[in-house]
């Protein structure tokens, strides 16, 4: 790893109710929050930073489902993300406590922040969106085709993995590297992550450890827009795919794959990506606190280094020239700690300057 200097960082919120995963910043300055329903009770899945306090957006009746297939309510949202154009979008597991998702619990809202009303709602086909299908995160390039289009992670930890993608004009949706090994976790034997100085292994109970299987997760979008970037989270390895193919709904799903690249070992375990329009690329390091870049000339670089950086999660590069990040000690969680809930809040959203000057954000 290149020997730059460390950032510091910036508290910008504290959260003394239920976890929270991800973060975005419109370009006005407004920030979004989201809490995915785990196992907290949690009041509002998606809420604005207002005045310190998290308001639940874009209402309370949008985070109150009926059900958990409710198409016109959030369920469970696991990332919600700021467009180009500056418009919200929320992505919906439909699967709280990692259900089984049932039709109209998966989906993809667009909010218009000028108006802070839902402006379209997309579901997913059962062969997209499987039963055991986890939407994780998303990225938006809004060059191409009519209204632009989304690529979504699946990262299940119980079925097949994969990318999926969404045109946003039309609303259709498909999968690309459906089950590919680039999607998948790694097996205990080649990457066994550590955190605060501990194997992160599956633990409900104290007779029970077993490898975290979390496939596809982190994923960013190269400036240009010509490759998407993706990594498991149980995987020390990230992988590139060609836009263009997974655009290309005719191209049989062998040549999808065959424009995969092994984009190397980038130094242990990441849960959030992110890239910003000078070609950098942004990794979380759950196992050492810490946030890392590449360079364009494929040098590493520390961006922050921190110990108040329990697990980062999600990354946002916002156009105030910072990078915003999650910490919410995911890995102190019962499910990882013999039954016994560590975590001691408050969780935290940090940020870090990245640039002297405003960021622009064109892809």
């Amino acid at each position: 790893m290149d020997e730059e200097p460390v950032g510091d960082i910036e508290l910008v919120h504290t959260f003394t109710g239920p976890m929270p995963t991800g973060v975005s910043v419109s370009h006005r300055g407004r920030i979004f929050v989201n809490f995915p329903k785990w196992g907290d009770e949690v009041p509002a899945t998606v809420a604005e930073l207002r005045d310190g306090q998290e308001v639940p957006y874009p209402d309370q009746r949008w985070n109150s489902p009926a059900s958990d297939d409710d198409a016109q309510a959030f369920v469970s949202v696991q990332s919600i993300v700021v467009d180009p154009a500056d418009r919200l979008w929320v992505l919906d597991t439909g699967s709280p406590r990692f259900q089984p998702t049932r039709p109209g619990g998966p989906k993809l809202v667009r909010v218009d922040l000028d108006t802070d009303t839902v402006a379209q709602v997309i579901t997913f086909p059962t062969e997209v969106a499987l039963p055991t299908t986890y939407l994780n995160d998303v990225r938006f390039d809004l060059r191409r085709g009519e209204a632009g289009l989304a690529y979504i992670t699946d990262s299940s930890d119980s079925g097949p993995n994969g990318i999926i993608v969404v045109d946003l004009a039309s609303g259709e949706s498909w999968r690309r590297l459906h089950d590919h090994p680039s999607t998948k976790a790694e097996p205990l034997h080649e990457f066994q992550p550590v955190v605060e100085g501990q194997p992160l292994l599956r633990r409900p109970d104290e007779h029970t450890a077993k490898p975290i299987g979390m496939g596809s997760d982190g994923i960013a979008i190269s400036a240009d827009g010509r490759r998407l970037y993706y990594c498991a989270l149980a995987s020390r390895r990230w992988y590139s795919v060609s836009t263009d193919a997974l655009a290309d709904r005719s191209l049989p799903d062998e040549e999808v794959a065959a424009t995969v690249i092994d984009e190397g070992d980038k130094g242990g375990g990441s849960d959030g990506l992110e890239s910003d329009d000078a070609g950098r690329l942004y990794l979380t390091s759950y196992e050492h606190n810490a946030v890392l870049r590449r360079r364009p000339d494929g040098e590493y670089e520390t961006v922050v280094h921190d110990s108040q950086l329990l697990w980062p999660d999600t990354l946002s590069v916002a156009t105030d020239g910072h990078l915003y990040v999650t910490a919410n000690q995911l890995h102190r969680q019962s499910s990882f700690q013999q039954g016994k809930d560590l975590r001691r809040r408050p969780y935290a959203l940090f940020r870090t300057r990245i640039d002297a000057g405003p960021v622009l954000l064109r892809r």
